[in-house]
């Protein structure tokens, strides 16, 4: 198979830089063109880039030229790693210019011709491409990743969706500092703390899942009737979010019975034979300390999220705790996966 080349916008970036480091050795994507703000293009990726991820600056990036933020990049697939104020106008760009825009950011999440994506959960949604680009008048397309908690929520309740009938939902998230990015925050203010704010968090975490969890009709898609309740915290962790969840149902299941839903979850074919599905997307652990973020967070290249303590609860019905890795499946390594299903289903040719 030729590789497809692709560019990464918002280069310099910790989201840009687990996108080069996820792109570096990609069996399906060849890494050709970065982009970032007036301050870095001109130079050398490894002169405008401050690495900050563990293991070394990957050598296919390190000399590349970093381009200002147009659409002039000698590919036509792009991962936009983007701050949120800048974001939308420049995929918009991307789009209109013919190339397939695999987003990160928050800018279109919630528009109605644009797909919401996680494979595992709803791989169908891509045909909203094509409704984008009937409406919009441009060849290119942009496809969102959710937020870094709805996407770990999202997939630990799609099973139990499926299942049970969803209808009201609890989430207390313990949120770690990479979701800052870098510098993020003052050690002053999160050693010994937490802070129980995270600004927009709470929004999106309420509304993401039930695009993702809704089904197609015509252009759009109908929101899942599932409540989500959300109370977002900072606390001082470096990476892997923590999601506390309570849940009723309309056949309210048991703990065994969640656990049996979420234990035999399993993407579609199609979806299973992307190079970035685990062979688990949701892992059902049995210690009664588990999930914790540093045990738990890199299962599967950090793509699988962990699942524990399953139990009642006397509000709602069910309770439990999912862990996911947030820069990996819940940021860069859940857009690269979003291209990867894009490329299988022909939208990039």
């Amino acid at each position: 198979m030729r590789k497809i080349p692709v560019g990464v916008l918002g280069a310099t970036g910790v989201v840009g830089q687990r996108f080069i480091q996820l792109l570096a050795d990609h069996p399906w994507f060849s890494l050709c063109a970065l982009a970032a703000s007036d301050r870095s293009a001109g130079r050398r990726y490894a002169e405008a880039c401050s690495w900050r991820l563990p293991g070394p600056l990957p050598e296919a990036a390190a000399e590349l030229e970093v381009w200002p933020l147009e659409p002039e990049l000698d590919c036509r697939l792009v991962f936009s790693a983007l701050p949120a104020d800048v974001a939308g106008p420049v995929e918009e760009r991307f789009a209109a210019a013919g190339y397939a825009v695999c987003s990160n950011t928050s800018a279109h999440r919630m528009d109605a011709d644009v797909p919401l994506l996680i494979p595992e959960v709803n791989p169908d949604h891509t045909v909203l491409v094509e409704a984008q680009r009937r409406r919009r008048g441009w060849s290119g397309c942009i496809v969102a990743a959710p937020n870094c908690s709805s996407t770990q929520v999202a997939l630990a309740l799609k099973p139990l969706h499926e299942a049970f009938g969803l209808q009201r939902v609890s989430v207390v998230t313990l949120q770690a500092v990479s979701g800052a990015g870098y510098p993020g925050l003052s050690a002053l203010d999160i050693l010994d703390n937490v802070i129980p704010f995270i600004d927009g968090e709470e929004d999106k975490l309420e509304r993401e899942p039930a695009k993702l969890l809704g089904r197609l009709n015509g252009d759009g898609v109908v929101p899942a009737a599932v409540a989500v309740s959300a109370q977002c915290n900072r606390v001082p962790v470096r990476d892997g979010h923590t999601a506390c969840i309570a849940l009723s149902a309309e056949h309210a299941p048991s703990a065994a019975e969640a656990a049996a839903a979420l234990a035999e979850f399993r993407a579609a074919p199609e979806v299973a034979a992307l190079p970035s599905t685990p062979p688990q997307p949701v892992e059902v652990l049995a210690d009664g300390d588990r999930p914790q973020p540093v045990r738990d967070r890199d299962r599967a290249q950090g793509m699988t999220v962990a699942v524990g303590r399953l139990r009642p609860c006397p509000l709602l019905g069910l309770k439990f705790v999912v862990l996911g890795h947030n820069t990996i499946r819940g940021a860069a390594g859940g857009a690269v996966h979003n291209a990867e299903l894009l490329a299988a289903q022909g939208w990039l040719s």
